[in-house]
């Protein structure tokens, strides 16, 4: 072993090796086939726990597979844990009693049709919030904005845009949003408390983006109209209850026992599904929308203890902090840290995984406070996801309306302006009280 490579040995950057091998599998991945998620997460995850217990400094194998194993069992991992497999199950739960073709109906059906085009964006805006998916709410209106675009000869991609934008704000701010719960559990806060800080960088962004729908909606729509089919309002409750309970303060656990448990009686009464049907509902939902996110958490527990062990952590903070000389700074070197880990995974609740941790280190060495840092972190993931052309969001809209995703992009004004609104509430330390 020469010189340089010792050095490099003992000192302890070598200690982030597993999260350079992370970076570099997406790297070549996308080099090979141009398609970022060829590389599935948990297998990328894999790769570099295993890195991580062959390079950390904890002695023999078996002391440092039990040192892995303490970090993916801590207390902050196994809550995350439960509450992704109560999310899963009432999503589950929800989405096979049909509450999101109900929500959706609802929404068409209470909005004024003459602003369709603001219309569409609540409508986004609540089912998204309600489901905690961007993904699932664009699955469930991107069909919706095929055809208002057909029938008013609107142009399409706008339509999406909107659909888009309104998805990446319940992805940012709901309290069953995986983003959401990475935030606050990794930050140490609560999640009523985060949604406060949140909502005030954002509702100004709401307003901005509605006016500018309402104006395009009454140039463009004329007398065109939407036709919802009937409202299942009953269908509708638990997602609303879930929504009212979160905001009053209450458990998130709690909340999320209360919706599955609304959403079978729910289920069961109109003939949504059987009790069988529904306790298969309940096991897709854990197992088939958060397995991979269940099992990609508890890896990046253990992987990140064994760099926290071996100084990892601390190297990292040390560089990333060495000019930083104001909470103000430090602000954005956290910004710049989910963004270009967002930009690199495609994935803003990995982006979270693995920045939350770090971002908590510098949080507590700058006396940040941890409510608004866990909405930076959600609002500048979301932001960068809600853009990227080779995220989840973009591909589904465009697969789903047969368009390019790069044309979206020019329409996705919601995501641009929480981006714009975040180095905002940095620059001017807003809110205030949380600065």
């Amino acid at each position: 072993m020469d010189n340089k490579y010792r050095r490099w040995y003992n000192s302890k950057a070598w200690a982030l090796m597993p999260l350079a091998v992370f970076f570099l599998l997406y790297v070549l991945t996308f080099i090979f086939t141009g398609d970022l998620y060829k590389m599935p997460v948990s297998v990328a995850f894999l790769t570099a726990s295993v890195v991580a217990v062959l390079y950390s400094k904890g002695g023999k194998l078996s002391n440092r597979i039990t040192q892995f194993c303490r970090g993916a069992a801590n207390e902050t991992i196994m809550l995350m844990v439960v509450i992704f497999i109560l999310a899963g199950a009432f999503a589950g739960t929800a989405k096979a009693m049909g509450a999101v073709d109900a929500t959706v109906n609802m929404m068409l059906y209470l909005l004024p049709q003459k602003t369709i085009l603001a219309s569409i964006f609540i409508a986004a805006c609540f089912i998204s919030m309600s489901m905690g998916t961007s993904t699932g709410t664009i699955a469930a209106l991107a069909p919706i904005a095929v055809g208002v675009s057909s029938q008013a000869g609107i142009d399409l991609p706008l339509m999406l845009g909107i659909v888009v934008g309104g998805a990446m704000f319940g992805d940012n701010l709901s309290f069953i949003s995986d983003t959401t719960i990475v935030a606050t559990r990794t930050q140490g806060c609560k999640m009523q408390d985060k949604f406060k800080v949140n909502i005030r960088i954002v509702f100004p962004v709401v307003l901005i983006v509605l006016g500018i729908y309402i104006y395009q909606g009454l140039e463009l729509m004329g007398g065109t109209s939407v036709t919802a089919d009937q409202v299942e309002w009953l269908k509708v409750v638990p997602y609303l209850v879930v929504l009212i309970t979160a905001l009053t303060g209450a458990n998130v656990m709690v909340v999320l026992a209360l919706g599955i448990i609304l959403s079978g009686i729910v289920g069961l009464y109109t003939g949504g599904f059987g009790v069988w049907e529904w306790t298969s509902a309940i096991s897709n939902g854990i197992v088939v929308d958060m397995g991979e996110l269940i099992i990609v958490t508890l890896l990046a527990g253990g992987m990140f203890e064994l760099v926290r062990f071996n100084g990892g952590i601390d190297w990292l903070i040390e560089k990333m902090t060495r000019n930083i000389r104001s909470k103000r700074s430090a602000e954005f070197s956290i910004a710049g840290l989910i963004s270009f880990t967002n930009l690199c995974t495609a994935n803003n609740t990995i982006a979270l995984i693995i920045c939350g941790p770090i971002a908590k280190n510098i949080s507590d060495k700058f006396g940040l406070d941890g409510r608004k840092i866990a909405s930076l972190l959600d609002t500048f993931s979301c932001f960068i996801q809600g853009l990227i052309p080779y995220g989840a969001q973009l591909l589904i809209a465009a697969g789903l309306a047969k368009v390019n995703p790069i044309e979206i992009i020019p329409n996705l004004y919601y995501p641009f302006l929480i981006g714009i609104a975040a180095i905002a509430s940095i620059l001017f330390r807003y809110p205030r009280k949380y600065a």
